[in-house]
């Protein structure tokens, strides 16, 4: 638990003028997987294209929902050509079914490869090309089919945001979508598919959403209504990541870690995320490595970057954790978070280094250098060159 703290502590030191904050409609209990087909019908589904991967459907949950669906009067359509770190060219099959298919509303149920996979194909449907023409911010031209999201991780956040992360198989590299229209129009969250994930990713998508908490919370778009799911999202992965690894069936961890899910994605959809976030796109669209636990390995680093211009807000951080601030300076305090952050990922069996997951000092001036064209830099608190990123990646080896 934490207190909360005062409105100076959280709020931007510059006066707040205007502030836009994103959000779909948000169903969230045990059991919501049952309303999706009623959301579906009401975005004037009846023949919706239902994106998923294998591994979901060696679980009960797609099962369970396509009977939810046809309960509903819908005749969906099973898309499941998904890997992890979603590929250009997969984005283009599903849209080919989609096509195919007479498709209308875009449903996912999976992680964030399967959401941003499903975010792709509507961007195709409504717009056509490739999905690699749509990097950058507002790309999209024409309005995009219904999306109705149902998250079985607790991390990515990707039900609830505006982001798109696709892999360009070319240049192996991930390319960073943003915009308005891609926020769901409804995110189901039933924390009963959180039972099925396996240990490791468990861990890996804990770990994101602790990334987009901190991240949220000192990038340089943030603002109270942000700061407020960032800070709370912080304090459950802190309290409970754990917990649900050892124990998966336990509700109330479980129920837990999927609000910090969902409050990290709200306060980075709106707040934007950072360096570690720019850097974790390269390396795992090189190596095509789980982006959760890169970024496990890279935000201690990035934290004590940071901190070493302003860790003023870093101190609030700390106090969501539990970290004693008294005698204390601000710098030690911020430092004490990346060493907290380091101690969640041993606790859950992350890597701590870089090498352990196969980058090598070779491809270090590629990584930073493409890291300088990842959308997450510009909100990064401390701006950073070249030289700068590749030496975090250095330090993260």
């Amino acid at each position: 638990m934490y207190s909360r703290p005062s409105p100076a502590e959280s709020t931007a030191e510059a006066p707040l003028t205007i502030a836009k904050f994103h959000a779909p409609e948000i169903v969230f209990g045990d059991g919501a997987l049952a309303e999706a087909g009623h959301a579906a019908g009401r975005l004037g589904a009846r023949r919706p294209l239902l994106v998923t991967d294998p591994g979901l459907l060696a679980t009960p949950w797609v099962g369970e929902l396509l009977r939810h669906l046809r309960d509903a009067d819908l005749h969906p359509v099973v898309w499941s050509g998904v890997t992890p770190n979603p590929k250009d060219h997969e984005v283009a099959a599903g849209y080919e079914k989609y096509l195919e298919a007479g498709c209308d509303v875009i449903m996912g149920i999976g992680g964030g490869s399967v959401i941003d996979a499903g975010k792709g194909v509507a961007l195709l449907a409504a717009n056509g090309g490739s999905i690699l023409d749509f990097a950058g911010v507002d790309r999209s031209r024409q309005p995009i089919p219904p999306l109705v999201m149902m998250p079985s991780t607790a991390g990515t956040g990707a039900d609830v945001s505006q982001f798109c992360i696709v892999t360009d198989t070319t240049h192996n590299t991930k390319i960073t979508i943003v915009g308005r229209t891609l926020v769901p129009d409804v995110s189901v969250i039933d924390p009963r598919l959180l039972t099925t994930m396996p240990e490791w990713l468990a861990a890996a998508t804990g770990l994101d959403a602790l990334t987009h908490g901190i991240e949220a919370f000192v990038s340089k778009a943030h603002n109270p209504l942000t700061d407020h799911h960032a800070l709370n999202s912080i304090a459950l992965v802190n309290g409970n990541l754990v917990r649900t690894i050892d124990s998966p069936g336990e509700s109330a961890s479980r129920l837990l870690m999927a609000q910090a899910s969902l409050e990290a994605g709200l306060a980075f959809t709106n707040a934007i995320l950072g360096a570690a976030h720019a850097m974790s796109h390269q390396v795992g669209g090189l190596l095509d490595l789980p982006h959760g636990v890169i970024n496990g390995v890279l935000l201690p680093h990035v934290v004590r970057f940071n901190a070493l211009a302003d860790p003023r807000r870093y101190v609030v951080i700390g106090k969501a954790m539990g970290i004693p601030a008294e005698g204390a300076t601000d710098e030690e305090v911020a430092l004490a978070v990346a060493d907290k952050v380091r101690a969640l990922a041993d606790d859950v069996g992350v890597p701590r280094g870089l090498g352990e997951l196969g980058v090598t000092a070779e491809h270090l001036p590629v990584l930073a250098a493409n890291t300088l064209h990842d959308a997450c830099l510009a909100t990064n608190p401390r701006p950073a060159t070249a030289r700068e990123v590749e030496a975090l990646f250095r330090a993260a080896l």
